[in-house]
Formats: C-alpha cells, sequence, structure tokens
C-alpha cells in the first residue's frame, strides 16, 4: 500500500507514536473507546451501527523497521437472522495486529535514501506518517473477518414456512395439508357432480309438490 494519506491528529483512530521514540523493544499500552464509523461490517448483513461505541485495547510495540501494532476491538453488531428475517445482535470480538513501517527504511529496518523505490514491496506495506498510523482500515478487515457471513438468532433456527411465511419457531406445529394436484381436477369434478345432484334432487322434489297440489 502506497503512503497514507495525510493523517489528522484529531481523528480518534488516528494514533501517536513519538513515544516510543524509535527505540526497538519499547512498548506502549493504549486503551480507548471511539465511535464506530460507516459501514463497519458487512453491508446488508450484519455490522456495527455508525455511531455505536467502539472499545479498543493497543500495544505498540517499537522493531526495527517500525511499529507492530496488536489490538482487540469490542463491540456490538446488529444484524437480521438470514433465515427468518428476525433482528440480530451479538457482542463482537476482533483481533488483528499489522506493522506500520518507517517510510524511511527498508524491510530490515535499514534507513533508505529514496522510500517508496520498490513499487512492489509498497503495495503490500502501511506506513507511518510523520509518527502516526491510521487504525480505520486495519479495524475494518478485522471487524468482517469477525463476524458471521450468514447471522442467524439461533442456532437451531427453523426460518420460515415456504408457503405462507409464518415464523416457525413462533408456531412449531405450523404446517399446511398437501393436496395432490393429480386429484385437484377430479375433487372439481366431484364437486361438480354432487351440485348437479342436488339440482335434479330439487327437481323431483318440485314435482312431486306439483303433482300432490293437483
Amino acid at each position: 500500500m502506497a503512503q497514507n494519506a495525510r493523517l489528522d491528529h484529531r481523528n480518534p483512530l488516528v494514533f501517536d507514536t513519538h513515544e516510543l521514540g524509535r527505540r526497538p523493544g519499547a512498548l506502549q499500552r493504549l486503551t480507548r473507546t471511539v465511535t464506530a464509523p460507516r459501514d463497519l461490517g458487512v453491508a446488508g448483513v450484519i455490522g456495527v451501527p455508525e455511531g455505536a461505541p467502539v472499545e479498543l485495547e493497543l500495544r505498540l510495540e517499537s522493531v526495527m523497521e517500525g511499529v507492530l501494532v496488536t489490538g482487540t476491538a469490542r463491540a456490538q453488531a446488529e444484524g437480521e437472522c438470514v433465515r427468518c428475517l428476525e433482528p440480530v445482535e451479538l457482542e463482537l470480538e476482533a483481533d488483528f495486529q499489522e506493522m506500520f513501517s518507517y517510510p524511511d527504511a527498508d524491510d530490515r529496518g535499514r534507513v533508505i535514501a529514496e522510500p517508496g523505490d520498490d513499487a512492489e514491496d509498497d503495495e503490500d506495506r502501511l506506513f507511518l506518517e510523520d509518527g502516526m498510523f491510521d487504525l480505520e482500515p486495519l479495524l475494518r478487515d478485522a471487524v468482517v473477518l469477525a463476524l458471521p457471513m450468514q447471522p442467524v438468532c439461533q442456532e437451531d433456527c427453523p426460518g420460515l414456512c415456504s408457503e405462507c411465511g409464518a415464523r416457525l419457531a413462533d408456531d412449531p406445529d405450523h404446517h399446511h395439508d398437501a393436496v395432490d394436484i393429480r386429484w385437484a381436477a377430479l375433487q372439481g369434478l366431484a364437486g361438480t357432480m354432487k351440485d348437479g345432484e342436488k339440482d335434479e334432487m330439487s327437481g323431483a322434489e318440485a314435482g312431486v309438490d306439483e303433482k300432490q297440489e293437483k
């Protein structure tokens, strides 16, 4: 990855590493609660709502080539059950680790005169900018990996009735009487015959009544 765009130290997801002083082995532990950015999760499936609190625990370790960032993010995710479409809430815990390289050092920590000469290497690297790094891209990747791709309200959720859409968990005995379509025409014919018989019976009864009147 190319060098980060200009970072804003006021952004709560931007962290300053100057306290480490580029001393290999130096450690710094940080805790911070931030608000979730937009689209933090799997779009249309499940994610952390924008503005919801996200608790961060970070461990910053200075190494020869940069700063190794290890951390955990905790938040509450919300989504929809893929089987019955009911709301789903779950406690999210996402772990992550990434190296943020010094822009003036190669992969062995040696200072180089002009950083970024090797474009292929830079594609896979994240860089510190003025001693700062942006955690948001790393946080997004970690959250997506930690979330279920097919969230369910419960492991044995039976879903919805394929015929009427009723939620089966609310009515375990829910069912529809199956009708064999091969008999449907005969049932209709039987109904027609019964109606004809009724008409004949009505006609016969009318004839009897007329004879009695005579």
